[in-house]
C-alpha cells in the first residue's frame, strides 16, 4: 500500500528528531520556573520556534543531501522522501523555506520581549539550520555537525529560552544546556557512525568518516557519560537542586546502548541505538527538570 501524503510529510518532517528541540526548552522553562522568573507564553513561543527551526532543517536537509547525491538507494537509515520520489524536491525545498520564514516570525515575537540576544540567537540558528547541508562548504560535510548540534541543541537552546523568560543569565543555566546538547550530538554519532561507508563515498566527511568508526563509538560514549556528569558539576557549583543528580542515571540506562555501538554494525542496531538515544535524551530532561523544581 503507498503511503499517504501526511505520512509522506511525516516522513519529510521526522517527528523521531523532534526531542532534541524540545528537550531544551523543557529544561531552560523548568531552571525558570524554579528560579520563580518564568513566562509560560513566552516559553510556548520559544518551543514552537524550537521544533520550526528542527522542522525545517530536517526538510533542508532531504533537499540538499539528494541534490549533493549524499541519500541513495543504500540508505541505511529511514527514508528521505525527496531521494524516494515520495515529495517533488522543489516542493521539499519550498517547505523548508516557508518553515523557516514561520521560525522567523516567532524569533520576531520573542525579539520584542528580550531584544537583541535573542535576534543574533535566530539570525545564526537559521542560518545555521540551512547551511548545514546547504552551499558549497555546509557545515554537516566538513565534520562540523557535531559542535553545531552541541552548541545549539544545548547551551544556546536552553539559555536562550531561560532568557527569554527571565530577561538575565547565569553560569549554571548554561552549563545545564550541555547535557541536552551532548545527548543530541550522541544521537548524531550514532546517525554518522550508522552511514559512515555511504557519506565517505559521496564525500560528506562527518567525524565518523574522518576519524573513522571506532572513534564514533568513543565519541558516543562520552558523549552519554558527559551528559551525566553536567548535573554533579552544577551542584558542585551550587550547592543546590540536589534532586537534578537523580538524572545522572542514563550514564546506567545507556549501558546497553553501548554495547551495541560497540559490536553492532548493521542498520537496524543502530537505527534501534537512535530511537533509545532519543527517548533518554527525553528522560533525562524530565528528570533534570524535576530535579530542579523539586
Amino acid at each position: 500500500m503507498q503511503p499517504s501524503k501526511l505520512q509522506n510529510w511525516l516522513l519529510a518532517i521526522r517527528p523521531k528528531t523532534l526531542p532534541a528541540s524540545v528537550a531544551p526548552v523543557l529544561m531552560g522553562t523548568a531552571i525558570a520556573y524554579g528560579d520563580g522568573i518564568e513566562d509560560f507564553p513566552t516559553a510556548f513561543l520559544c518551543l514552537i520556534g524550537a521544533m520550526l527551526l528542527q522542522i525545517g532543517t530536517n526538510l533542508a536537509n532531504d533537499y540538499f543531501d539528494f541534490k549533493k547525491g549524499t541519500d541513495t538507494n543504500e540508505r541505511l537509515g529511514p527514508v528521505r522522501v525527496t531521494q524516494a520520489g515520495l515529495i517533488k524536491p522543489g516542493v521539499v525545498l519550498a517547505a523548508a523555506i516557508g518553515t523557516f520564514i514561520l521560525a522567523g516570525y516567532i524569533s520576531y515575537l520573542l525579539i520584542q520581549r528580550a531584544g537583541q540576544p535573542i535576534l543574533i540567537i535566530a539570525i545564526v540558528s537559521i542560518f545555521a539550520g540551512i547551511f548545514y547541508t546547504a552551499g558549497p562548504r555546509p557545515l554537516g560535510y566538513l565534520g562540523l555537525g557535531d559542535i553545531f548540534v552541541l552548541i545549539f541543541f544545548g547551551p544556546v537552546a536552553v539559555a536562550g529560552t531561560y532568557y527569554a523568560q527571565s530577561l538575565e543569565i547565569n553560569m549554571a543555566v548554561v552549563l545545564a544546556g550541555f547535557g541536552p546538547g551532548l545527548l543530541s550530538t550522541a544521537i548524531l554519532t550514532v546517525n554518522n557512525l550508522r552511514d559512515a561507508d555511504t557519506d565517505q563515498r559521496a564525500g560528506k566527511l562527518t567525524l565518523a568518516v574522518r576519524f573513522g568508526k571506532a572513534f564514533a563509538q568513543k565519541e558516543y560514549l562520552r558523549c552519554i557519560l558527559g551528559a551525566a556528569f553536567v548535573p554533579v558539576i552544577i551542584y558542585l557549583l551550587i550547592k543546590d537542586h540536589e534532586a537534578i543528580l537523580l538524572s545522572s542515571i542514563i550514564g546506567f540506562l545507556a549501558i546497553p546502548a553501548f554495547q551495541t555501538v560497540f559490536t553492532k554494525t548493521d542498520g537496524p542496531s543502530l537505527n534501534e541505538v537512535l530511537t533509545f538515544t532519543g527517548k533518554l535524551l527525553i528522560v533525562y530532561s524530565v528528570l533534570f527538570s524535576a530535579g530542579w523544581i523539586l
